[in-house]
C-alpha cells in the first residue's frame, strides 16, 4: 500500500479547452474526486489540486487529484513537483490521458512504455522517467492523418457522450482498485461497464397447441359449403351422375 497515490489528469486549462477530447484526462480525475468527495480545489504544484482518500483492500490511502495548469506540453513539471513534495515514487503516479490509437470508449491500463507521440506523456517521462502508470482512454482515430489535430482538439460530440459518461462513471467508482494494481483496476472498470449495459429484451413465449386439431393449419381445416345442405346435394349429384 503506497503512502500516497497521485492521480494526474492531462489536459489544457481554461473553458476554451474544457470539452476537448484531449482533455479527457482532466474529466477522469474530476470524476474520481467528485465520486469520493475529495476536498475543494487548491492551487499547488502549478496545478489545480484536490485531496482525499481511497479505501483499498489493504487499507486507506491518501489520494491527490492533480490537473496541471502548465498546458499539455509542460505537464511533467507539475507532476514532478508534486511527486517530490509528497515523497512519492513514479509507480505511485497514475496518469489519465487520451489515446488516439484506441477505439473510442476503450480503456487500457499499464505501467511504463513510450509516449507514442503524446506530448503530455513525453513531458512526464522527461521529468520523472517512464515508469509511471497510465490509464489510456480511447478517443478513436478520425481515419485521416490530416484530420487528427481537429479531432483531438475538438469537443466530444453528442454521440460520444453515450459512451463517455458511463466510462467516466465506471473508472471513477472503480478507483480504489488502483491500489491493487493495473490488472485489478482494468478488470473492475470492465465489470462495472458491463453491469451498466441494458439486458436484452425478453422474447414472448408462444403457447404450444393443445392437440393436433389446434396445430393443423387453416388450409387443412374442413371446408364448409356456402349453402345449407350443400354437402348432401353434392353427394347425391355424384351418385346420379348429374352435373350442376
Amino acid at each position: 500500500m503506497p503512502a500516497v497515490i497521485i492521480l494526474a489528469g492531462l489536459g489544457n486549462p481554461g473553458p476554451k479547452y474544457a470539452h476537448h477530447r484531449h482533455n479527457v484526462g482532466f474529466m477522469a480525475v474530476d470524476a474520481i474526486a467528485d465520486a469520493f468527495n475529495f476536498g475543494p480545489v487548491r492551487k499547488k504544484f502549478d496545478a489545480e489540486v484536490r485531496e482525499g482518500f481511497l479505501e483499498g483492500a489493504d487499507g486507506r490511502c491518501k489520494a491527490v487529484a492533480l490537473k496541471p495548469l502548465t498546458y499539455m506540453n509542460e505537464s511533467g513539471r507539475s507532476v514532478a513537483e508534486a511527486m517530490r513534495y509528497l515523497n512519492a515514487e513514479p509507480g505511485d503516479v497514475v496518469v489519465f490521458h487520451d489515446e488516439l490509437d484506441l477505439a473510442a470508449g476503450k480503456l487500457r491500463v499499464k505501467t511504463g512504455g513510450g509516449a507514442a507521440g503524446h506530448n503530455g506523456l513525453r513531458s512526464i517521462s522527461d521529468h520523472i522517467g517512464p515508469d509511471f502508470r497510465r490509464v489510456r482512454i480511447g478517443i478513436g482515430h478520425p481515419g485521416d492523418k490530416a484530420r487528427v489535430t481537429g479531432h483531438v482538439l475538438g469537443d466530444f460530440s453528442k454521440a460520444d457522450k453515450e459512451w463517455l459518461e458511463p466510462l467516466l462513471g465506471a473508472l471513477a467508482s472503480a478507483a480504489p482498485t488502483l491500489l491493487e494494481g493495473d490488472a485489478r483496476y482494468s478488470g473492475e472498470v470492465g465489470q462495472r461497464l458491463a453491469a451498466l449495459r441494458p439486458a436484452p429484451p425478453k422474447q414472448e413465449k408462444v403457447a404450444a397447441p393443445r392437440d393436433e386439431k389446434d396445430a393443423a393449419p387453416a388450409s387443412q381445416s374442413p371446408q364448409k359449403s356456402a349453402t345449407p345442405g350443400g354437402a348432401i346435394a353434392d353427394a347425391l349429384s355424384k351418385l346420379l351422375g348429374r352435373k350442376e
